[in-house]
């Protein structure tokens, strides 16, 4: 046997071997060359896609990976399937046998057989080595005979590498051209889910994203090229969602585009070049004002707390000084804002400082505060700004005005008392204050002051009383006044009774209301007071009886006529007519019986009326009182019941017939009213003349004291305009009281001479006829001429001499008077009648001191009560 092994000696022949290693060879470098290009290629082909892509649009995330895969699925997954199939696939001879089969069908199954026998073992069976070999030398000679690279598949190699080529001349050339653009096409291609923007020729600088603008108003979107564009297109589109394009040129490397009005959310697709740029643009309401308020801060000397004021008119109305600031709330966050600068409203007024004010707005969230503000003395108005959180503005037609107001002087009233009024020094008035400020009262209360006084008068007295203090946010004070001049001592005299108040401002004093004139009468004037008012009384009386006689008259008319007549309408008529007449006499005598009334308390308070003229004004007033209150009433009642439609014509006839007899007792008792309301009213007067003459008497004994004031001060013998001013002025007033009093003993001559005529009292004749033969007129104007020429001596003693002489005349008329007022009954006592008056005169006295002494009582509760402190001051 031979020791070759059986492997070596089956080996198939040398150039079969070597025939089939070159074409596994070409095989090999065939496929790979494939592989690697078609890689390369699918590789290439991804990014030169990405990269055309990104020139056209914004190449999405998902696409840019779609393509990433797909490339790189060539590379790395084509590759080595395609290096498999054919390098792995076609390593051994069998395998290189089979590709050939598929080209030449009997040479392949031949050489799969050599192939066969080359891996077979000899036994007994077998075919002999000999047999073997030369079988393999056939098959290797056909084989030679043949090309075998005839046998290899399609050749792909030059076009998949000439492809490849050609993409990496394109990518080279793209990044050679487009250096920036191919870098950003590969960086995107890398990283498909990346932030990276595609690059773009025609780029923007900082172009927006999301804008948002006033709603329904026209907007611009300004975009502007970016100096690293490279390229400047003249012109660009903006698409507002479907509506129709709106194009904008460059201009200083800005387009500005121009957008109509908008209400609903879209988005802008702008086409500049190759640029292809999208903005949301949401139309919002600008940011409003949805409420202000103001911190408002007093005035120092006001002393009022600080105080916020909600307020939606956009006014606001503020007092000369203070300071205030504002807090808008606004419709959403603002980020930036500003106010002023402040401009005045109205006229300025000279002095007044300009209005300046301006700030930024402090801002917190939704809310907008300004610095403080000073109030001057000019009405300004404040503009606002504001940019929101989105940049909208708002604010341009928000506008606030402060309304600076001067703080006015208190008002101070009067009320429930007459302008006038006149009184006894012991009466009181009662009345109320009511005192008014804008901004707070500091007190209030009367004031009383002497109006022009004669020599010989009491003092002139001033006087105050604080009823209240207010506060700083006390604006009204009303107050109940109770004055009494005798609580103040005050004497009769003529008053100037006024109401004060005054505010907090600084250096204003004190604002009076008008003033009431009080006129505090002596005993005297206030019975010629009453004398007045009982003269208009028996006037009204009188008028009064004439009509009641005319309505009897009517009536007895009426009474005339048959019960048939008086069924007629046109006497019914009459009836309803004199009725009528009857009330309207019935209340114009409930009218009378108070005016009585009030003469009949005046004349109980006087104390100096005689008895005898009380006692007839007692009975004049009895009398009115049954008229008013019983007799005239009860005719009115009886004719309308004469009217009742149910009467019988007897009924009514006898109803007339009544009320005539009524209305005669009626006119009767008139008639007596007035016969002693007469009577009275001539004791009355009469009395008057004795108070008169009392009173011209004191008047002269006055104008001779201030005189002789004057001799203690050494003025005798100095000329008038050697006298001081003061000194002056009282000679002035003494002149001028010495003229009245001439005028009023004028009056009273007169007077008498009247009263003489009506009533022949030979008393009231003999005084008469004294004064007439004094010639006192005269002697009287002698005084003031000695007055004027500065005779002070001379005109003392003249002075004097005229008061002696109308006190005596005064006496003599009172002793005439209570020598007829006087007597009584037969015994020359008096009657019980008279002593039954006199005690109700008594209790009527009783009655009024304990009035005034409650009056007086309420005046000191009234200090008490409201701390306050009267000032009174005599000069």
């Amino acid at each position: 046997m031979s020791d070759q092994p059986p492997a070596a000696r089956n080996a198939i022949p040398e150039s079969l071997r070597i025939q089939l290693e070159v074409f596994r060879t070409r095989l090999w470098r065939r496929k790979l060359v494939e592989a690697v290009a078609a890689g390369l290629i699918g590789l290439l082909v991804s990014f030169l896609l990405i990269y055309g892509l990104d020139r056209v649009w914004q190449t999405p995330g998902w696409a840019r990976l779609l393509i990433l895969l797909g490339g790189v699925s060539l590379f790395g997954g084509f590759a080595p399937y395609w290096l498999h199939r054919w390098v792995w696939g076609h390593r051994r001879e069998e395998q290189l046998a089979r590709l050939i089969a598929k080209r030449y069908p009997g040479l392949g199954d031949r050489l799969l057989g050599v192939i066969e026998l080359q891996g077979q073992e000899e036994t007994g069976d077998s075919l002999s080595p000999r047999l073997r070999a030369a079988a393999m030398e056939v098959v290797a000679a056909e084989a030679g005979k043949r090309k075998l690279d005839d046998a290899l598949p399609v050749p792909r190699h030059r076009k998949w590498a000439l492809s490849a080529l050609a993409l990496m001349v394109g990518a080279a050339g793209a990044f050679l051209a487009t250096p920036k653009a191919g870098l950003n096409a590969l960086e995107r291609w890398l990283k498909p889910f990346s932030d990276v923007e595609r690059y773009t020729f025609t780029q923007l600088e900082n172009a927006p994203a999301y804008l948002a603008v006033p709603y329904g108003e026209a907007f611009e979107v300004v975009l502007k090229l970016s100096k690293s564009s490279e390229q400047s297109p003249d012109s660009g589109l903006g698409q507002y969602g479907l509506q129709p394009e709106i194009g904008a040129n460059l201009v200083g490397e800005r387009y500005v585009f121009r957008f109509p009005g908008q209400q609903e959310k879209g988005t802008v697709v702008f086409r500049i070049g190759d640029l292809r740029h999208s903005l949301v643009v949401e139309p919002l309401q600008r940011p409003s004002v949805v409420s202000t308020r103001a911190f408002v801060t007093a005035p120092d000397y006001m002393s009022l707390p600080d105080r916020t004021v909600e307020f939606s008119s956009g006014e606001l109305s503020l007092v000369e000084g203070s300071v205030v600031s504002f807090e808008l709330d606004l419709s959403r966050g603002v980020r930036t804002g500003s106010f002023g600068p402040g401009k005045a409203t109205g006229e300025n007024p000279a002095g007044a400082a300009p209005v300046d004010e301006a700030g930024a707005l402090e801002i917190s969230g939704q809310k907008a505060k300004t610095a403080a503000i000073g109030v001057g003395g000019v009405p300004f108005e404040l503009p606002f700004s504001w940019v929101d959180q989105f940049g909208l503005t708002g604010g341009s037609d928000f506008r606030l005005r402060v309304d600076a107001v001067k703080d006015a002087p208190p008002v101070a009233y009067t009320q429930g008392i007459e302008r006038q009024k006149a009184i006894l020094p012991e009466e009181s008035i009662d009345f109320e204050i009511l005192c008014e400020d804008d901004f707070g009262l500091k007190e209030v209360g009367i004031e009383w002051q002497s109006l022009v006084t004669m020599p010989g008068e009491i003092p002139v007295v001033t006087g105050e009383l604080v009823l209240a203090k207010g506060a700083p946010e006390e604006r009204r004070i009303m107050k109940p006044v109770v004055f009494s001049p005798a609580a103040f001592g005050i004497g009769p005299q003529r008053l100037a009774l006024r109401a004060f108040s005054e505010d907090l401002y600084p250096g204003r004093g004190r604002v009076y209301s008008e003033p009431i004139i009080l006129y505090v009468l002596s005993r005297e004037e206030h019975a010629q007071l009453l004398k007045s008012q009982f003269d208009r009384t028996i006037s009204e009386l009188e008028d009064l009886a004439r009509k009641e006689l005319n309505l009897l008259d009517e009536n007895q008319r009426l009474d005339n006529l048959s019960a048939e007549e008086l069924e007629q309408d046109e006497n019914r008529k009459r009836l309803d007519t004199q009725e009528q007449a009857e009330s309207e006499n019935a209340q114009r005598m409930e009218d009378l019986k108070e005016k009585m009334e009030e003469v009949m308390k005046g004349a109980t308070r006087n104390g100096e009326i005689d008895k005898e003229t009380m006692k007839k004004m007692a009975g004049a007033l009895k009398a009115m009182q049954e008229l008013a209150e019983k007799d005239i009433p009860e005719v009115r009642d009886e004719l309308r019941e004469a009217q009742e439609p149910s009467n019988t014509a007897e009924k009514t006839k006898e109803d007339v017939k009544e009320a005539v007899e009524k209305q005669k007792e009626v006119v009767e008792k008139m008639k007596k009213a007035l016969e002693q309301a007469n009577d009275a009213n001539k004791r009355f007067e009469a009395s008057t003349f004795v108070s008169r003459l009392k009173k011209a008497s004191a008047e002269q004994n006055g104008i001779a004291g201030t005189l002789i004031e004057t001799f203690s001060r050494k003025l005798l013998g100095k000329r008038h305009d050697e006298l001081d001013p003061s000194d002056q002025m009282k000679l002035s007033d003494t002149e001028r009281q010495q003229m009245l009093t001439a005028a009023d003993v004028r009056w009273i001559q007169e007077d008498l001479g009247h009263y003489h005529a009506r009533t022949n009292d030979a008393a009231f004749k003999s005084i008469m006829e004294q004064m007439r033969d004094s010639k006192i007129d005269l002697g009287l104007e002698n005084v003031r001429a000695k007055l004027q020429l500065h005779h002070s001596f001379m005109a003392t003693e003249g002075a004097k001499l005229w008061a002696a002489k109308l006190e005596e005349w005064a006496a003599a008329l009172g002793d005439e008077m209570n020598k007829e007022g006087g007597g009584g009954g037969e015994g020359g006592g008096p009657s019980p009648e008279d002593e039954d008056f006199e005690f109700m005169l008594r209790v009527m006295k009783m009655i009024q001191q304990q009035q005034d002494l409650r009056a007086r009582t309420r005046v000191l509760e009234q200090l008490k009560r409201d701390a306050g402190t009267p000032t009174t001051t005599n000069e």
